[in-house]
């Protein structure tokens, strides 16, 4: 397998004591490199006639690589390492994510009106009214962003202490790239009803739900359950986030091999959330030819103790990956590192396109099939094409709470996913450009547009 590139995730500052004289810096810059790190901005901190002090800006691979490019600094004659320190852990300190007051309290007039005794009015205004909570509270614009700890990114089952990072960092999405407000919930229960009672029970000072690394096939059942009981919009991000930007990725790239959904057919490797997600919406996309494996191979109509959910996508074919993906026009994965070798690919049809979304590591190194596909995407940042949730989430919850939709539907979903498609002119589709950037400030705008329309159409507004 190919080294993984050095990138942010693994981002190290080295503060480094040197002689000052000309050349010595390029020693320790010849270090790092000679040890594949990637050499970001370099600092001078302080500097007599005889020492320079640097800190020196470093992404590394992993862990174990971050700590091969350090000892080769601390190797070097006349060079002393100070101070080491993870970038990614140390912008986690504290959380990631604060509280802040729409309004100055400044004097007792301001002190009174936001709370007693004129808050109180509010209350018996919101008692005989309950609609007026949209407008007086910060419902309106407020996400659960909820949890059990289960399934938390590639990593399994870690708990909902370890999951609270990635659901902070969620919470920062939202913010950053809709206004919107969440805070992240950490259920201590992995049991269905419990989960779902506890959703009821708090639902009321949200606008939406966010569900997020839950494992299947709970994801599925407290979605559905959710659904039926609470009048507010219940998205689970994993799944229907991840099916909408696949499915927009994978209409672009249609376009520029020219072949089309009805028509070509789909490996899908994982079928868990994600993979389910992605398979149902491309079947409602058009996709007529689709075969989902797992760790046990094809899901064949042969096998016994398939969930509910795989028995829905079994089909008569039996066999392991590599004999799937013979001939299929497109490979998506959403499994585990390392299972698509280039043989593999090769075997695969003309113009082939595979996307490898196993995070951090996806199923293929990009560079080992550059030259053989038309398309390679990948969950990553640093590379291109990257098929990334937060191109969908934030626009999709900024179309529900501003219609006040009562649900989210799978009609959302694919016109979110057209509407993002649709965000890259004919003209500028390449092999690296298939989708947009999550920074594109026109996505959510596109999105929310998308969705609102549909909840116009089909009743589900409130406003």
């Amino acid at each position: 397998m190919a080294n993984l590139t050095p990138n942010p995730s693994f981002s190290l500052s080295i503060r480094i004591e040197l002689p000052n004289y000309i050349g010595i810096l390029a020693t320790v810059t010849s270090s790092i490199a000679s040890n594949g790190g990637n050499l970001g901005p370099i600092d001078l901190i302080e500097q007599t006639r005889e020492t320079s002090i640097r800190d020196i800006i470093v992404n590394a691979s992993s862990s174990e690589h971050a700590e091969t490019i350090v000892q080769g600094l601390r190797a070097l004659p006349h060079i002393k390492v100070l101070n080491v320190y993870d970038r990614t852990f140390n912008l986690h300190k504290g959380g990631k994510i604060s509280i802040a007051n729409c309004m100055p309290l400044n004097d007792v007039s301001e002190l009174a009106m936001a709370y007693t005794p004129g808050v109180g009015r509010v209350c018996s205004a919101i008692a005989k009214q309950p609609e007026k909570v949209y407008e007086f509270t910060i419902k309106q614009n407020m996400v659960a962003i909820i949890t059990d700890g289960s399934a938390v990114l590639g990593l399994g089952n870690l708990g909902p202490a370890a999951a609270l990072p990635v659901m902070e960092g969620k919470a920062m999405l939202f913010k950053e790239f809709a206004g919107i407000n969440a805070f992240p919930i950490c259920i201590e229960s992995q049991d269905t009803d419990e989960i779902v009672n506890t959703i009821k029970n708090i639902a009321t000072v949200f606008g939406g739900v966010n569900l997020e690394d839950i494992a299947a096939p709970r994801c599925f059942e407290i979605e559905a359950k959710l659904q039926q009981e609470l009048d507010i919009p219940v998205f689970h991000d994993d799944q229907h986030g991840t099916a909408i930007v696949t499915l927009a990725a994978l209409l672009n790239a249609l376009k520029l091999v020219r072949k089309s959904i009805e028509k070509v057919r789909i490996v899908i490797n994982g079928a868990g959330s994600a993979g389910i997600a992605v398979a149902r919406l491309l079947r409602k996309a058009g996709s007529k030819n689709i075969c989902i494996c797992d760790s046990q191979g094809i899901i064949s109509i042969n096998r016994t103790n398939l969930t509910p959910e795989k028995q829905e996508f079994a089909i008569k074919a039996c066999g392991v990956l590599a004999e799937s993906v013979k001939g299929a026009d497109v490979f998506i994965g959403l499994s585990a590192p390392g299972v698509l070798n280039p043989e593999m690919v090769k075997s695969m049809a003309k113009d082939p396109i595979v996307f490898a979304m196993a995070n951090p590591i996806p199923e293929i190194q990009p560079e080992l099939i550059y030259d053989d596909v038309a398309v390679i995407a990948t969950g990553r940042s640093d590379y291109p094409n990257q098929i990334n949730n937060v191109i969908a989430f934030p626009g999709v919850f900024r179309g529900v709470l501003d219609c006040r939709a009562t649900t989210i539907n799978s009609n959302m979903y694919l016109e979110a996913a057209n509407a993002i498609a649709s965000l890259i002119e004919p003209s500028n589709l390449n092999k690296e450009n298939i989708i947009v950037s999550v920074f594109d400030k026109r996505v959510v705008t596109a999105v929310s547009d998308a969705v609102q329309k549909v909840a116009r159409e089909e009743g589900i507004a409130c406003c």
